[in-house]
């Protein structure tokens, strides 16, 4: 039976991947109840729809730091793509173009930045974290630019790696011919990065810098003439501070329930980082997006669109391309609907009032 919703496409994944792989996508940190929480969250507001609205065209098309895209949903930045599928990342960039939206690649990515870029039909956005070498990071930065992304997403809620404990229960590693090979040469140890099966946390220790601050966002920001957006951002003062010290955008993110567990949902704190940001800078929001019903949620609230990680993957795990392309597509069509009974006729329209938390 073709699937009805992203739900039905996760029970499809679960059937399809390796229970190491499922549960490496699927997992979160701790207790994981900050990854329950951003799905609960969502299904706690209500809308209070408008009646006797002209709804019989409708728009959803919205532009981003100069991006103009389809619909206000994102491919959020997600790690080892071809752990899902054999076409991995060149699949999701493919499906992103004919939904005429954005695909943010991992700096996790199994597929080079260039190989990703050369099959891109739209705009690619690259994430990164600040590598403790930092004469890396300005190479991999110097490589992404001269490979046409048109932005940077520097990831900011990493010091370490949350404890993510199925990884460690698994000894989660990624099979022979993968490997995060965007950050290769291999590290000090010799190993293919992410085949040592010691799980996340120690695969990839060597990466993470606990000591970066704000000063080095000021150091990302005066390398590249790109725009930097940082992301995993869940409090109205790190919302100010972050346009303080030259960034682009902001991603209100959770990192998917996967770092600090008991995090608020991403959803709940948008409204406060919306107000501080008083319209400065584009937000972003990921965690818990499974409807178009949650899109129209999230804009309410003060996004100007959402990031979509986990159901790609169940896409991607399912049907490859197509299957990336049917979440969109699912994520399209539940949106459009959902405006259309809202009495919203363009993204413009979708306010405050229509929802209350």
């Amino acid at each position: 039976m073709k699937p009805l919703n992203l739900r039905d496409l996760e029970q499809q994944a679960k059937e399809t991947l390796p229970q190491i792989a499922y549960e490496y996508f699927a997992s979160g940190a701790w207790d994981e109840v900050t990854l329950r929480e951003n799905r609960a969250a969502f299904e706690r507001i209500q809308v209070h729809y408008r009646v006797l609205v002209d709804v019989s065209q409708r728009s959803l098309a919205r532009r981003i730091l100069g991006q103009q895209i389809s619909m206000p949903i994102l491919i959020a930045p997600t790690a080892f793509h071809c752990l899902a599928h054999a076409d991995g990342e060149l699949a999701t960039v493919r499906a992103a173009g004919a939904a005429g939206t954005i695909m943010v690649l991992s700096s996790l990515s199994t597929t080079t930045v260039e190989e990703v870029l050369g099959a891109a039909s739209g705009p690619v956005w690259f994430q990164l974290y600040i590598n403790k070498d930092r004469g890396f990071t300005r190479d991999l930065v110097k490589r992404v630019e001269a490979a046409g992304c048109p932005a940077l997403m520097l990831t900011v809620d990493t010091p370490e790696w949350g404890r993510r404990e199925c990884d460690v229960r698994n000894c989660f590693h990624l099979p022979p011919g993968l490997s995060a090979i965007n950050l290769l040469p291999s590290n000090e140890l010799g190993e293919v990065i992410g085949q040592s099966g010691a799980g996340m946390g120690q695969a990839f220790a060597w990466m993470l810098d606990p000591s970066v601050t704000w000063m080095d966002v000021d150091w990302l920001c005066s390398l590249t003439r790109l725009p930097v957006i940082l992301k995993g951002i869940c409090r109205p003062d790190d919302a100010r501070r972050a346009i303080e010290h030259g960034a682009r955008g902001i991603v209100v993110s959770n990192h998917g329930g996967r770092q600090m567990d008991t995090a608020p949902a991403t959803i709940e704190v948008l409204p406060a980082v919306a107000d501080a940001v008083a319209g400065r800078v584009p937000i972003l929001l990921d965690g818990g997006v499974r409807r178009g019903l949650d899109v129209l949620k999230a804009l309410a609230l003060g996004a100007c669109a959402v990031q979509v990680g986990r159901p790609i993957l169940w896409g991607l795990a399912a049907a490859g391309q197509q299957g990336v392309e049917l979440v969109l597509t699912l994520l399209r069509q539940e949106l459009d609907l959902a405006m259309a009974l809202a009495g919203c006729p363009d993204i413009k329209s979708i306010t405050r009032d229509l929802v209350s938390l």
